[in-house]
């Protein structure tokens, strides 16, 4: 069926100014993303999971520029010994990353990988994306699928002495950065992996995640502080039995970001976590967009998502959770819930829940309110000043979300940077 014409004019103006990278083992997979973008068109706001975020400056041909925030904080992570893969504006940095030789861990370039007719990565690069656009079109995912050019590949045999830090520079106020990750973690093994900075005026980021049986992957992210930056990443896991798969996002500032998850438990015995807290400020807006799929028994997936608003910021949460048939025994959790500073913020929710199976614990929960005003009081009572005490009821609200954090170093770091953040808006 013909695109309609809105879309299919969007789509080509965005094709039209992209060149596909060629040759390689990934060439194939590429050529089918980009056969999916053309069937599917780019979104547009008729898109029924695009309706709450406009996504025309993530579409268009031409990039919104972005201006570079400077600070005189330590990039994030810094007091954790861990290797740093750096990359400037989507483009990897060599001299500022680490040696990528790493016990228990093979990391190579997608660019190096394109050079190859043969590498594992071939078996991972598009196969989730492409697996995670049913019964969800994804588009966005599947141009970073057939254009990014840089990326790693990171296949994880053992356990690292150290967590693999990705680190983001924005350069350029233009700067349009697409990139691609693909992560495979054999049966046994485990890592964690940290992601954190703006990445570039307009980022596209896709990493798919391949968890094999009693294989574990702990991943920490942190967006931000460049308030002008516009982002949607996507991330497509997939769990074997008795496979642990845990995530954390926190976002700070960003006039929109967008951050998209699929995850699928097709083995026994999984268990996928997956939370973010973010907190914004006037022209802010944040969509976390979540869909789990339960297809073995005994499962266990929890969505824990905290959003603190304020001067007109929006949030947005779109979770769902699909159990399938036969899928027995599944426990499922989902809460989603904002912290409203004033009255001109907005927090908007669709929480869904689709169920095949007749033996399965599955919750779902969303609120939105302002600050506990008892709780205030109680505080005040006691002579805490009243912005101390805004701030701390504050961070109690979100740290259900940063408890999903496995490591309590990391989690301290996260909520450093949200005492920071709400110190600087006293």
């Amino acid at each position: 069926m013909a695109l309609p014409e809105v879309k299919q004019t969007a789509t080509d103006a965005r094709l039209a100014a992209m060149e596909l990278p060629q040759g390689g083992c990934l060439k194939e997979a590429r050529n089918a993303a980009l056969s999916r973008v053309q069937t599917m068109g780019l979104p547009t706001r008729r898109d029924e999971y695009w309706k709450y975020t406009r996504p025309e400056t993530l579409t268009s041909a031409e990039v919104t520029s972005a201006a570079i925030f400077s600070n005189d904080e330590a990039p994030m992570f810094d007091s954790h010994d861990r290797l740093k893969i750096v990359f400037v504006d989507g483009v990897f940095d060599a001299e500022a990353s680490d040696d990528l030789a790493l016990e228990g861990v093979q990391i190579d370039r997608i660019e190096d990988i394109c050079c190859k007719d043969i590498h594992w990565a071939k078996d991972v690069y598009g196969v989730l994306e492409a697996r995670g656009q049913s019964p969800v079109q994804r588009p966005l995912a599947a141009l970073n699928t057939a254009f990014a050019a840089d990326g790693v590949a990171i296949h994880i045999t053992g356990t690292p002495s150290k967590p693999i830090n990705l680190i983001y520079i924005h350069a350029k106020e233009d700067s349009d950065a697409l990139l691609h990750h693909v992560i495979r973690v054999e049966p046994g093994a485990e890592a964690t992996i940290l992601e954190n900075g703006p990445a570039a005026s307009r980022f596209n980021k896709c990493m798919e995640i391949d968890v094999a049986d009693t294989g574990k992957l702990h991943l920490v992210r942190a967006q931000g502080r460049d308030h002008e930056r516009r982002a949607a990443t996507h991330l497509f896991a997939r769990l074997g039995t008795e496979s642990v798969f845990k995530s954390f996002t926190l976002t700070v500032n960003g006039v929109l970001t967008r951050n998209e998850a699929v995850i699928e438990l097709t083995g026994d015995d999984a268990v996928a976590h997956i939370a973010g807290a973010c907190v914004g400020d006037g022209d802010f807006h944040h969509d976390d967009t979540v869909f789990i799929t339960h297809d073995a028994v005994n499962c266990e997936s929890r969505q824990v998502f905290k959003k603190v608003l304020r001067n007109g910021a929006t949030g947005v949460f779109q979770g769902k959770i699909l159990v399938k048939e036969g899928a027995q025994k599944t426990d499922g959790y989902q809460i989603s819930q904002s912290l409203l500073l004033d009255g001109d913020s907005q927090f908007l929710a669709k929480p869904e829940l689709e169920i095949y199976a007749d033996d399965v614990a599955c919750s779902h929960g969303s609120t939105s309110g302002a600050i506990d005003e008892e709780a205030l009081f109680y505080l005040r009572a006691r002579g805490v000043p009243q912005k101390i005490a805004t701030d701390l009821l504050t961070l109690s609200f979100l740290a259900e979300a940063v408890e999903e954090i496995e490591s309590d170093a990391i989690a301290d770091d996260i909520n450093a940077r949200l005492e920071g953040w709400l110190a600087r808006r006293g």
